[in-house]
Formats: structure tokens, C-alpha cells, sequence
């Protein structure tokens, strides 16, 4: 009965503040969250996360030293996937970003290559564009990631000390040049002898993911691993 009133009661509530899918952007209906069931099961979702030779893997050998990559969803120009991290990074919806990394922790949750990871690490925003924006957008991916899968998270385990310019429409060179020395690790013997996933929205060339590996490499005895929301 609870149930039945809660959700009478959000019908109601949606006739004046309708909430809309993060997908496709109709309204959704009392028992939906972020995105409509439509949208839900039509995620492309990689099923990377136990395949060692998976794209994202492949992208980083000979340039990073990993345990495992992986990404949970297929990015494509112009489509769902693109639309809900634009609603995320630009649109200011945390609640979008905090779904988003719950469906990546039951991902990863189950994997056996990911089994040993006991750290998680977001991407860092440089803290001024952190302010602008309000907040870190790979930092809601963990903290739903958390809710489902409950690992440890360092949120200061990187800082960006390094404002650097947009990566869009850079090649790969310039990407590397544009974070080749943008982070920094405030504690790193907070960090030695652990196994770190770092976490980020997207991976396209693989350059801030890198950036960041590289800075994690100067820790003794430490294993990393790079899991993305989506990959291009």
C-alpha cells in the first residue's frame, strides 16, 4: 500500500515538475529513476570488463602498464550515450551521473579481473574548473559505483595541478603534451601496495588516462587498472 500511495504520489508530482529520461528525454513514469525502461535496456553496454583483449585494453599496451581496462558502454557520435554524458558534464545532472556509476558497479562487481581492485581513484578536475562547474563528474561515477559495489575511494589520491585546455578536436600527440605533467599525488604511501581502478567518463585516445597512470607509476609496488564509462 506504501508503495502504491509513493508512487501515486510521483505520478502527481510529475503532472508539474516532469522528470525526463536522461536518454531520450520523455517523461518518465513513477517506478523509473533516471532513464526510461525503453532506454534502459537499449544501453550498449561493451561486456568488456572479463575480456583481456577488449578495445580499451588493447588501446593502452605498450603505452601503460595495467592489470585490466575496460569501459562499460559503447560511445557513439550523436547518440544516447553521448546525450547522457553531455546531460552530466554540461546539464548539471548529478542524480544522471550517480545511475550512470551504480549500473558500472554491478558491472565490474562480478568481474573476476577486477576482483582485487581496493581502491578507486576519479578522474580530478582542476580545481578551478571543478568550482565552475560545481562538481567532479567522474567523482558521481564512483560515489554510485560505491553504492553498488563497495569498494574504498581516495578522492584527493590525484590532483590536477594543471589547468589544461579542452581535449576536443586534439589529436593524440597533443592530447599526451596537454596532461603529460597535470597531476599530482598529494599521499602517495597512501597508496603503495594497493591495486587502484581510476575512473573516468570517456576514453578516446586514452590520453588522460595516461596522464594519470604516469603520476601513479612513480608509487613503489603499486597496481593500476582504468575502467571508463564509455569508450569511442
Amino acid at each position: 500500500m506504501t508503495t502504491a500511495i509513493a508512487g501515486a504520489f510521483r505520478d502527481l508530482a510529475g503532472l508539474f515538475l516532469p522528470r525526463r529520461c536522461g536518454g531520450c528525454g520523455q517523461g518518465l513514469r513513477h517506478f523509473e529513476h533516471c532513464l526510461c525502461s525503453f532506454c534502459e535496456a537499449d544501453l550498449p553496454r561493451t561486456r568488456f570488463h572479463d575480456d583481456p583483449n577488449n578495445r580499451v585494453e588493447v588501446l593502452f599496451r605498450g603505452k601503460a602498464q595495467l592489470e585490466a581496462a575496460s569501459a562499460f558502454l559503447l560511445f557513439n557520435p550523436h547518440g544516447m550515450v553521448q546525450h547522457m554524458l553531455h546531460r552530466i558534464k554540461y546539464q548539471h545532472d548529478r542524480q544522471l551521473g550517480l545511475e550512470l556509476g551504480r549500473y558500472m558497479g554491478e558491472d565490474l562487481r562480478r568481474s573476476e579481473r577486477f576482483a582485487t581492485v581496493d581502491l578507486l581513484i576519479p578522474v580530478p578536475l582542476h580545481p578551478r574548473k571543478e568550482h565552475m562547474r560545481g562538481y567532479n563528474q567522474s567523482q558521481l561515477l564512483v560515489d554510485g559505483m560505491r553504492e553498488r559495489w563497495p569498494v574504498p575511494e581516495i578522492g584527493k589520491g590525484l590532483v590536477r595541478v594543471v589547468r589544461t585546455p579542452s581535449q576536443t578536436r586534439r589529436n593524440r600527440l597533443d592530447r599526451w603534451l596537454n596532461v603529460k605533467e597535470a597531476f599530482h599525488l598529494p599521499e602517495p604511501e597512501k597508496l603503495r601496495g594497493r591495486h587502484v581502478l581510476i575512473v573516468d567518463d570517456v576514453v578516446t585516445t586514452g590520453a588522460t588516462l595516461e596522464g594519470c597512470v604516469a603520476a601513479l607509476r612513480t608509487v613503489p609496488d603499486i597496481r593500476i587498472s582504468v575502467y571508463a564509462a564509455a569508450c569511442a
